[in-house]
C-alpha cells in the first residue's frame, strides 16, 4: 500500500496541465495532498503550500508522489537529485510513469539503503486475458474525448461521486495512473500489451447487478494519433451503453501535436457510436462533459448553452457546476430500457 499523506512533486512541469496527476490528487483526495514541491522553473502551481523535504516531513507526508505526466512518461535527469533526497529523508516514491523507478539503479540502491519503498503504479499486476466480447451483466458509461487530458476522469468521478449521493449503485473504474493514486486500484491501461487492453477492460468491469453503473475513465482520443488505440481497446472492452462526450474549447490543437486540429463534438459522436455500437448495438450518447476552466462563468454558461442546442443533449462542466444533469441522462435511459 502507497502510505498517505502524499507530497506532490511538480518538478519543472511546463504548464499546469503537465502536472494533471498532481492536479487530480489535489481535486478528488485533498486530504492526502498535504503539500507541493517545485522546481526553480516549474509553470505549475496546485495552490497548495510549497514545502521543502524537510517541512514536509514535519508536517506528516509519507510519500513523494511524481506529479507530472511529461511526454513520453520519463524521469527528467533534472528531477534525480531530488528524488534521491527524498529517499534519504525518509519518504517513499510513487511514480506513474512509463519510465519504472524500479529501473533506476540509483534510485533502487538509494530506496535500499535507506529502507525505503518504490511504487510503480503504472505497472499491469494481473495477467490479464484477450476479450471475449461476452455480454456481461450491469451497465457501463465511458467517458470519449476529442482530445487527451479534456476531463474525461474527472467527469467520471463526478459522475460516480453524484450517483452515491443519491444512493445509486455506481463503480468509478480507474484505467490510469491518476486514477489509480486516487482511488487505489484499477488497471494501468496504456502499460498493458496491446493484444490484452480490451481484456484488461473486461477485467476490471466484471459482471454486476443490473442496476449497477461502472463509470469507465476514459484514455486518449480516438482522434489522437499518439493515443488511440488505448482509446479504441476501451471503446470495446467496456462495452459502454451510455457515452459521454467529453471536450475542452479553448484548445488550439490537439495536445502535443501542433499540425492536428480537434474535431468537432458532432464528429466526435459520428466515430466513436458506431465503434462503441459493435460491441454493445444498444449503445447511446447520453451527454457532454465541457472542461471550462478558461473560461469566464459568463462565457462558459454561454458556451455550454449553445452546444446543449446544437447537439441536442445535457451539457455541463460536472466539475464547476455538479454532475447531476448527467446522471439524470442515465437514470433516464434505465427507465427507457426498463419500460
Amino acid at each position: 500500500m502507497i502510505q498517505t499523506p502524499y507530497l506532490l512533486f511538480l518538478g519543472d512541469a511546463p504548464d499546469a496541465l503537465a502536472a494533471k496527476v498532481a492536479q487530480g490528487i489535489k481535486d478528488w483526495r485533498p486530504e492526502f495532498a498535504i503539500g507541493q514541491l517545485r522546481m526553480e522553473n516549474c509553470k505549475a502551481d496546485m495552490g497548495l503550500t510549497d514545502m521543502t523535504l524537510v517541512e514536509a516531513k514535519a508536517a506528516g507526508a509519507k510519500t513523494l508522489v511524481i506529479g507530472v505526466a511529461n511526454r513520453g512518461g520519463v524521469i527528467s535527469p533534472a528531477w534525480k537529485k531530488i528524488l534521491i533526497a527524498a529517499l534519504e529523508e525518509g519518504f517513499d516514491l510513487a511514480s506513474g510513469l512509463h519510465n519504472l523507478l524500479r529501473d533506476e539503479d540509483d534510485l533502487v540502491a538509494v530506496a535500499k539503503a535507506c529502507g525505503r519503498e518504490l511504487h510503480d503504479v503504472r505497472v499491469p499486476s494481473v495477467e490479464y486475458p484477450i476479450a471475449t466480447g461476452v455480454k456481461r451483466t450491469g451497465k457501463r458509461c465511458l467517458a470519449v474525448g476529442t482530445d487527451c487530458s479534456v476531463g474525461k476522469m474527472y467527469t467520471a468521478l463526478a459522475m460516480d461521486a453524484s450517483m452515491r449521493e443519491r444512493g445509486l449503485k455506481s463503480t468509478f473504474r480507474a484505467t490510469g495512473q491518476t486514477g489509480i493514486l486516487i482511488t487505489g486500484n484499477g488497471v494501468p491501461l496504456d502499460a498493458v500489451v496491446a493484444d490484452f487492453m480490451a481484456g484488461a477492460v473486461e477485467y476490471i468491469s466484471p459482471d454486476n447487478d443490473a442496476d449497477h453503473w461502472d463509470l469507465i475513465e476514459g484514455q486518449g482520443s480516438l482522434f489522437h494519433v499518439s493515443y488511440s488505440g488505448v482509446t479504441m481497446a476501451l471503446v470495446h472492452g467496456g462495452q459502454p451503453d451510455a457515452l459521454i462526450l467529453c471536450h475542452e474549447p479553448t484548445r488550439e490543437h490537439m495536445r502535443g501535436l501542433p499540425g492536428y486540429s480537434l474535431p468537432s463534438l458532432q464528429a466526435l459522436r459520428d466515430t466513436a457510436l458506431p465503434l462503441a455500437r459493435v460491441a454493445n448495438p444498444a449503445c447511446v450518447v447520453v451527454g457532454i462533459s465541457v472542461n471550462t476552466q478558461h473560461l469566464s462563468e459568463a462565457e462558459a454558461l454561454t458556451y455550454l448553452a449553445s452546444v446543449e442546442a446544437e447537439m441536442g443533449l445535457p451539457a455541463v462542466d460536472p466539475f464547476r457546476q455538479g454532475a447531476g444533469r448527467l446522471v439524470d441522462a442515465l437514470v433516464k435511459l434505465d427507465e427507457t430500457v426498463s419500460a
